[in-house]
C-alpha cells in the first residue's frame, strides 16, 4: 500500500462528506421487478421510483434491454450524492467517468463516477 495513503479509522466519515463537502442524496438499486408508481425517463429507456417515499433516499431503478446507460449502473447499486459545483468536482478530482454531466430533468444535472468498482452519482441542483 503507498504510504501517502491515509487509512480512514471505523469512527471517521469518508472524505467525500467530511472534507468534500458533498452530502448524502440517495442510494440506486437496479430491479428487473415493476415497482408501483413508477416515473419513466425517456432518454434512458429507464422507470424510477421509490425515491418520494423513501425516508433513506432509497430509488429503484429498472432499465429496458437497450438503454444506452452504462452496463455498471444497471447492474450494480450506486450511491448520489449532492455537489454545489459539479464541473469543479469533475476538474479537480482524478475520477474515471461512466456518463458525462447531464439534465435528466428540469434543474438537475448529473455525472456518474465509478470508485473501485462502484458507481457514483454526483448530482447539482439549480439554485
Amino acid at each position: 500500500m503507498d504510504d501517502s495513503v491515509k487509512l480512514r479509522k471505523e469512527h471517521e466519515l469518508p472524505l467525500a462528506t467530511s472534507a468534500w463537502g458533498w452530502n448524502y442524496h440517495h442510494l440506486g438499486i437496479p430491479t428487473s421487478e415493476m415497482i408501483p408508481n413508477e416515473r419513466y425517463l425517456p432518454q434512458f429507456k429507464l422507470y424510477i421510483s421509490g425515491f418520494e417515499t423513501s425516508p433513506f433516499g432509497i430509488e429503484w431503478m429498472r432499465f429496458e434491454g437497450n438503454s444506452p446507460i452504462d452496463p455498471l449502473i444497471q447492474k450494480v447499486p450506486h450511491l448520489a450524492f449532492e455537489v454545489q459545483d459539479l464541473d469543479f468536482e469533475l476538474a479537480n478530482r482524478n475520477f474515471k467517468m461512466l456518463t458525462y454531466p447531464n439534465a435528466p430533468m428540469d434543474g438537475v444535472r448529473v455525472a456518474m463516477i465509478e470508485h473501485n468498482g462502484a458507481p457514483i452519482e454526483l448530482i447539482e441542483f439549480e439554485k
